[in-house]
């Protein structure tokens, strides 16, 4: 099954909730006093997810936690309305970030802080960079769980043999690439533009290597016209020349990322490159052919920028995937998740089941099941740029705010489409985003 990044974690199943739960093993109703949780649907990751749940209700007869899984686009609208109402599960699933921190704003979610400084054993356990996600203000609401995802570039060996080029080891080899490949009628960038968010991962990228970390970060805290920095305009300069430069596919802003077209312009030499995330490997793999069997799917780390502040070891994506629980919940369901978390999250057949579907797991010590994994090459450069990365930038969408998010979203494909400038966009951006 070809996963993206919007099904990656949760695919449409089409069915309803009871027939759902029936085919994941959930406990059902039965019993009073138990703790409840919702998750997204969709094989193989309801698989692991499920599983979890299974064992540790076995191994707490007296402490059983409900499960509910859902469809993605129906979780976040079910989700935001039953907290909204006082009304949420015990175990509250989701992406860390602006949406945790409105959580937390409205005292909806658990402050897990001391909870964590009584069990460091658990935080210990876990990459160090998960947890940025699931911390406001220095106090962390929720805990770090399942996969990491950190955004690649991808390369087609096949198509750089071709052209007798190598992999780009800066953001001057990328410019100087982009010619050679037109010139062979070839595309330097594959990018499914029509889904907005892969525009948004240049943008992540090139804002920390040019200006480091600090320079979102101060977004983040909603310092007026932090979007204006000068690294910053020299960043959203930088995508609008390698757009002018035609370093993007034809027609990219029709291109969707949820077919999969993207990825089928990289397998199929199309495209010589593309920025995506650590999903993109399975998709390719199911899809490509003998294209990742055959070794010719070549991936590395964003090449740093001449002269910019950025650690050309940072990377950006998916932290982590987070478990809130909320402050509604009752002093026995609350202690019941919170053993969840000790002794139910990324134990050995979970972690396992994560390993077979090819992804990471944010637990720390793996690397002998990686290792043994037949995806090997691929989850063992996964798990180093992750684990070893000294900040793990959360994916934009997912960092900021709802709203300020779909400002992002609406601005960024004018950005690609050349419809604004540089300046135009940082306008807007400090409007949506300044406290």
């Amino acid at each position: 099954m070809a996963l993206s990044r919007r099904t990656l974690l949760g695919l449409a199943a089409g069915v309803p909730v009871s027939a759902a739960l029936a085919a994941c093993g959930s406990s059902g109703p039965g019993g009073g006093g138990g703790a409840t949780y919702w998750y997204l649907n969709g094989q193989p990751q309801e698989g692991a997810r499920a599983g979890a749940v299974d064992a540790f209700n076995k191994a707490h007869p007296k402490g059983q936690i409900k499960d509910t899984t859902f469809q993605n686009d129906a979780y976040k609208t079910k989700i935001k309305t039953a907290i909204g109402a006082g009304q949420a599960p015990t175990i509250i699933w989701g992406w860390g970030g602006g949406t945790l921190r409105t959580y937390v704003e409205a005292g909806q979610v658990e402050d897990l802080t001391s909870w964590f400084g009584e069990h460091s054993e658990v935080r210990e356990g876990l990459f160090p960079t998960s947890f940025g996600a699931a911390t406001v203000d220095g106090r962390i609401y929720a805990m770090p769980c399942e996969v990491v995802q950190p955004i690649i570039l991808y390369y087609n060996k096949r198509v750089f043999d071709q052209v007798g080029v190598t992999p780009p080891q800066s953001w001057h080899d990328v410019m100087a690439l982009v010619p050679r490949f037109n010139a062979k009628g070839i595309a330097p960038f594959s990018l499914g533009g029509q889904s907005r968010w892969t525009n948004v991962m240049w943008l992540e990228f090139l804002f920390d290597r040019i200006g480091g970390p600090e320079v979102f970060q101060a977004i983040m805290e909603g310092e007026k016209n932090a979007w204006s920095h000068p690294d910053a305009i020299a960043a959203l300069t930088r995508v609008q020349e390698l757009v002018k430069a035609d370093g993007f596919v034809r027609g990219f802003s029709s291109i969707t990322a949820d077919s999969n077209a993207d990825q089928a312009l990289l397998y199929r030499g199309k495209a010589a490159m593309m920025l995506h995330g650590a999903w993109s490997y399975g998709i390719q793999q199911a899809d490509g052919g003998d294209f990742v069997s055959s070794g010719a799917l070549g991936y590395m780390n964003f090449p740093p920028v001449d002269g910019g502040k950025g650690d050309p070891g940072n990377t950006v994506g998916n932290p982590a995937q987070y478990l809130s629980i909320s402050s509604k919940a009752g002093a026995e369901e609350k202690k019941i998740a919170k053993e969840f978390f000790a002794s139910g999250v990324l134990q050995d057949d979970e972690t396992k089941r994560w390993i077979d579907n090819g992804s990471v797991p944010i637990r720390l010590g793996t690397e002998k099941l990686l290792a043994a994994s037949k995806n090997a090459d691929f989850l063992q450069f996964t798990y180093a740029l992750a684990s070893k990365a000294k900040m793990f930038g959360q994916s934009w969408d997912q960092a900021l705010s709802p709203a300020a998010a779909e400002t992002l979203l609406g601005n960024i494909a004018k950005l690609f489409q050349l419809n604004i400038s540089p300046q135009q966009f940082a306008r807007a951006l400090n409007a949506a985003t300044a406290k």
